[in-house]
């Protein structure tokens, strides 16, 4: 969340020299210790994976896949930065996300896969069994626990159902590009160029978003959660929307088991149904969020403090970008920024107004309101009564012909 923070007390003089107060270290240590925390945490989880990849398939298999994931990165995050276009999240909690899948959740995923298959089938005789029945459990586990920790942890971040999809399609993501690394070097390991290949043809051109489309589920599921009063479906929801992800992720995998003599069938009849309505959901629930944006700002149309047109401009998606454009054209980069803060601070302050709404009248929501208005009433001054509104109110009154 964005906050207007006060300036700071004047400085004072003493024995004849400009003194300045010292500001408080402390934040700024404790940013820096959590980010190094989190760097140790992480690279541990993704280094032993990387050995363990290597230990199995050898260093250049390793290397090939890891080169080759770097596909399904640039595939399926920028879908999930596209999704976070109107309410952008913190940064560095995308990342969390992200760095959650890719090296914690794949790491306790290989242990618990080899736990339960070992369970499953002691004599290690066919891994059939426990890919259909352990995998989905274990690997959708692990994927929604990294979403499950940050709404604990950073509860006033998530506000919906979109915020909820972008964190667990992230942290799905890194899981599939380090699963990716795995299933590749294996490939080359075992049959050379051709094995790396096909490997990367059925899991990076054809199924890239695989992984995410299974745990999306449980992020609507925790989306719900935090928008409801009722307590028994902030429980309930996620639960369910991780049933339908561990549903999801068994259907996919007996089809794959099914269908290994004819895996162009299975893609058709499964994995492109799957992946259009996926593709569907995203962009529904980004239309949605624009709506409701436009629904919570009429608030403040009524009271005075926001225009139709300023209104009409932070719901769009394409208007947001007009705007933007236009500030960069008239005033340069500081009109285009300021811009951009007005419309971040606009979409945070609908979400504000969503909670209160729902009838969270705690005094740190109240604040965040009042401090999100002075943000936008400053930003919003230099472009009142220009020609960017004029722009809006003509689009107005032609679309009322």
């Amino acid at each position: 969340m964005s906050s207007v923070e006060p300036a700071p007390s004047g400085s004072h003089r003493g024995r004849g020299v400009l003194l300045v107060p010292r500001a408080d270290r402390r934040p700024v240590l404790r940013k820096w210790l959590f980010i190094a925390l989190g760097i140790v945490f992480f690279g541990c989880g993704g280094v032993a994976m990387l050995l363990i990849t290597g230990s199995r398939s050898g260093v250049t298999a390793t290397v090939f896949g890891f080169v080759l994931s770097l596909v399904v990165v640039g595939i399926v995050v920028p879908v999930f930065l596209w999704l976070d276009r109107f309410e952008r999240e913190p940064t560095w909690m995308l990342i969390c996300a992200f760095a959650w899948g890719a090296c914690i959740a794949t790491l306790g995923a290989v242990v618990l896969n080899d736990v339960g298959s070992y369970l499953f089938d002691p004599t290690h005789t066919q891994n059939t069994g426990a890919a259909v029945f352990v995998a989905p459990v274990v690997e959708e586990s692990m994927k929604a626990l990294g979403p499950l920790l940050l709404l604990l942890w950073r509860r006033r971040e998530v506000d919906g159902i979109v915020d909820g999809m972008v964190y667990a399609g992230l942290s799905a993501a890194g899981f599939a590009a380090v699963e990716d690394i795995v299933y590749l070097a294996g490939g080359y390991a075992d049959s050379g160029d051709r094995g790396l290949f096909s490997t990367f043809l059925v899991r990076v051109v054809m199924s890239p978003f695989a992984h995410p489309m299974f745990t999306i589920c449980t992020g609507i599921g925790i989306g719900v959660a935090v928008t409801t009063a009722r307590w028994w479906l902030r429980i309930g929801a996620p639960v369910v929307g991780w049933s339908a992800a561990v549903g999801l992720h068994f259907l996919w995998n007996v089809g794959a088991v099914l269908s290994q003599r004819g895996w162009l069938i299975f893609y058709i009849a499964l994995q492109l149904p799957l992946f259009v309505g996926f593709m569907t959901l995203i962009v529904l629930a980004r239309r949605h969020e624009g709506r409701m944006i436009g629904i919570h700002l009429g608030t403040y149309v009524d009271r005075g403090l926001l225009t139709p047109q300023e209104v009409q401009m932070l719901a769009s998606v394409r208007e947001r970008r007009y705007a933007e454009a236009w500030a960069e054209r008239h005033g340069g980069k500081q009109a285009q920024r300021e811009m951009r803060e007005f419309q971040e601070a606009g979409s945070e302050l609908a979400m504000i107004q969503a909670r209160l709404h729902r009838g969270q009248h705690d005094r740190r929501t109240v604040q965040t309101e009042l401090q999100l208005l002075a943000l936008v009433g400053e930003r919003r001054t230099q472009f009142l009564d220009t020609a960017l509104y004029r722009y809006y109110v003509d689009r107005a009154e032609q679309a009322g012909r």
